[in-house]
């Protein structure tokens, strides 16, 4: 019995987390914080994206070496060297990985 109560609030904790997750507005997330450079597809057909070489995430091939965890911490940490910045104190790690599914989504 008390392994079925331990299995049972764990998988509300699981459902509960899935459900968070999946209620996260990527779109939104992308419009307010992404599109400026990297446009509204993706295509970094922006005049920062252009100016910064921004790659165009709606070709498969420009992330195609590029692992869900690096887009993750890129993301997050921001990219050195460029004017990527992080994203720690903005979004919530939930909130990340939702735009790392949006990223990968545009490709084409």
């Amino acid at each position: 019995m008390k392994k079925q109560i331990i299995l049972t609030a764990v998988g509300l904790v699981f459902a509960t987390m899935t459900s968070y997750a999946g209620d996260i507005d990527a779109q939104g997330l992308w419009d307010k914080h992404c599109k400026k450079c990297h446009g509204d597809t993706g295509a970094a057909d922006t005049k920062l994206g252009e100016k910064l070489e921004i790659g165009d995430y709606t070709k498969a091939e420009t992330l195609a070496d590029v692992s869900d965890e690096e887009l993750f911490a890129d993301t997050k940490n921001g990219v050195d060297g460029t004017k990527m910045p992080s994203f720690e104190k903005k979004l919530s790690d939930d909130e990340i990985n939702a735009l790392v599914a949006h990223i990968r989504a545009m490709a084409k």
